[in-house]
């Protein structure tokens, strides 16, 4: 399983995030979004319903059952109930931890979403890149170019 760092400094996770998870359906995986708080979750909640006026993200929580059935399932914790092939993680929900799970761990993917202009975002970002380098995870990092594009730096 790869791990991918994604540098947030041109564009909002309210921007980026969408198209990634998009992008991960469209390549028929599912998806976990692991965030930190029950704030976040219910922001990123509305966000996939309504972030585009042609488009949305088909996705479920806790409150709506059904767990297996959603493409992307969004969780405070590292349940996998969707045995997701993508495991996002937002504003510096525990990646070590669920990636050390096997049951939590994704099948492809994690992606690790950082805003590059929050200190405690970036402190956070360093010391979970740290301790999954130590554990032996293939790491990579990207960050978004001048356009707004990602580039792999690492």
């Amino acid at each position: 399983m790869e791990v991918w760092f994604y540098h947030l400094q041109r564009r909002p996770l309210e921007s980026a995030l969408p198209a990634l998870v998009a992008r991960t359906l469209a390549n028929g995986w599912t998806a976990v979004i692991q965030v930190a708080s029950p704030e976040r979750l219910a922001a990123l909640d509305d966000l996939l319903w309504t972030y585009d006026d042609q488009s949305f993200v088909a996705h479920g929580t806790a409150r709506d059952g059904d767990e297996a059935l959603h493409p992307v399932w969004l969780t405070l914790g590292a349940d996998n109930p969707n045995a997701a092939a993508v495991r996002f993680f937002v504003e510096g929900a525990d990646a070590v931890a669920a990636l050390s799970d096997p049951v939590a761990a994704p099948r492809e993917r994690a992606i690790i979403l950082f805003d590059g202009r929050d200190e405690d975002a970036v402190s956070i970002a360093r010391m979970q890149f740290r301790a999954l380098r130590d554990r032996g995870f293939a790491l990579s990092y990207w960050r978004q170019n001048d356009e707004g594009r990602w580039e792999k730096t690492a």
